[in-house]
């Protein structure tokens, strides 16, 4: 099965795994674990700002850093930017925060509320070029479907 069928069927048990569910750390544990039993990523968890930080969410993977200044790393500079943000190489994004040394890769989707940044999901892999636009793609349908619930 290819990355885009492997999306279009966890998108519906994403959908299923959330509806009804109103705590959005409960959502957020299950949206991981589903995406990171599905695609064995080497980290995938979610960072939630609070007091102008993000601070470390839901997670599956090795340890991470906790927090994470805005507009630093990956992650606080798709927190700042309000966009996606793919890195193939993270070795080469100036001001990487490097949590693991064995993560070569990185995708960072926003997740909203009320047109504002709450959280970001994270997933980073071993290999180099993980992401690409497929992944955007379908991840930026999952922080809707958090969004939304």
């Amino acid at each position: 099965m290819n990355k885009q069928e492997t999306y279009l069927q966890l998108l519906p048990q994403i959908r299923a795994l959330i509806a009804g569910e109103q705590d959005l750390i409960a959502n957020m544990a299950n949206i991981v674990a589903a995406l990171y039993e599905a695609f064995g990523f080497w980290w995938t968890g979610f960072y939630r700002v609070s007091d102008d930080m993000l601070v470390l969410g839901p997670f599956q993977g090795p340890i991470a850093c906790t927090r994470i200044p805005h507009g630093r790393g990956v992650c606080g500079s798709a927190w700042a930017q309000g966009q996606t943000i793919i890195v193939p190489n993270v070795h080469e994004f100036a001001g990487h925060i490097a949590c693991s040394s064995a993560s070569n890769s990185e995708i960072v989707v926003p997740i909203r509320s009320d047109g504002r940044v709450i959280a970001v999901l994270d997933i980073d892999s071993t290999d180099y070029n993980a992401f690409d636009s497929t992944d955007q793609y379908y991840l930026e349908q999952v922080a809707a479907i958090l969004s939304a619930g």
